[in-house]
Formats: C-alpha cells, structure tokens, sequence
C-alpha cells in the first residue's frame, strides 16, 4: 500500500510573452505584488515557433521567464492560473490580449504549466483549470513529451530552465548555493 504524503513545495516559474516589451517592467511589477520578490530572470527568447497569436497579439512576440523566491504548495496552480488571467485581461484592448502569461512550477522531476484548454495528455486541477506535463526530468536532464510547446523544447529556454531547477533544489535545501 502507498501511504500518502504531502508534496513538496514548488518553484513558481512564469513564462510572459507580448509584443511591445515595454510592457514588462508594469506586468513583472503586478506580479511581484501578488506573488513576492523575483529570483531570477531569463533574456529575451524570440517567440517565432508559432503563428497562433499572431492574429490577437501581431508578430514579433518575444518572451521572459520569471520565477519567485517564495515556493509555492502545487495545490494553488489552479488559483495562480487564475490570478494571472486577471492580470493578462487588464492588458486588453479590444478582447485582444497585449501580453499573455503562463505560470507553472518547478519540482525536481518535471515542469508544469497551468492551462485552460483541456486535452488527453491534461490532468483536470479545479477552477477550470488544468496541469500540463511539458517537461520531464530524468538521467540528468529535461526530456520534451511529444505534446511539449516548441519553445520549451528550444535549447536556450532549457539552458534556463536548467538553472531554475539547480535554483529550486537549492531552495528545498539540498543543494550547494
């Protein structure tokens, strides 16, 4: 029989991609309020892997990543998720979004992102929510699943997403600093 045990807590990663990046400094800002101080930060990725937003959000898009100091319970992604939606309709004009944010979190064995699309491969979390399994972590290094966005599979964002986790395993304190 397994017996139950709490979960970790994990580190909140949030993935932010617009087209006028002037807009971020207001938006981290917003974050900040809600979620606490900034741990780290990525450069500007291109966000070229997709025409999809194109129509709502017209093109060049870049992203940044942020992720906090304060580690999160797993069980509040539903309720991020629908944080950041609030914050990402204040950025509208005309029902079309100027950024849109993606938030998710860290544990030492995969990355998550939180979605509203449901999908075979999504686990139902509450609030209208879902949990998407993007990233694997195992012998050594991040694995892309067949259903991973183009863009965390690129080898820049997981050169990041790399320093994220050496980040979060120092957080939960077994790791070097």
């Amino acid at each position: 029989m397994s017996l139950p045990k709490a979960p970790k807590p994990a580190k909140l990663v949030i993935g932010l991609f617009m087209k006028e990046k002037r807009l971020i400094k207001q938006v981290t800002a917003e974050l900040i309020e809600v979620f606490g101080s900034i741990d780290m930060v990525s450069p500007w990725f291109s966000f070229d892997y997709t025409d999809y937003y194109e129509t709502e959000m017209n093109a060049p898009l870049f992203r940044r990543m942020l992720t906090f100091k304060e580690l999160i319970k797993q069980s509040s992604l539903a309720d991020i998720k629908n944080l950041t939606n609030e914050i990402e309709s204040n950025y509208s004009r005309e029902e079309k979004r100027l950024v849109n944010i993606d938030p998710g979190y860290m544990l030492q064995e995969r990355f998550v992102l939180a979605t509203g699309k449901n999908f075979a491969h999504r686990i139902y979390i509450g609030k209208k929510i879902y949990a998407d399994l993007t990233l694997i972590y195992t012998k050594g290094d991040f694995k892309k699943l067949p259903w991973t966005y183009p863009d965390y599979s690129d080898k820049n964002m997981l050169s990041f997403l790399r320093q994220v986790r050496k980040k979060y395993v120092v957080d939960l304190g077994l790791g070097k600093k």
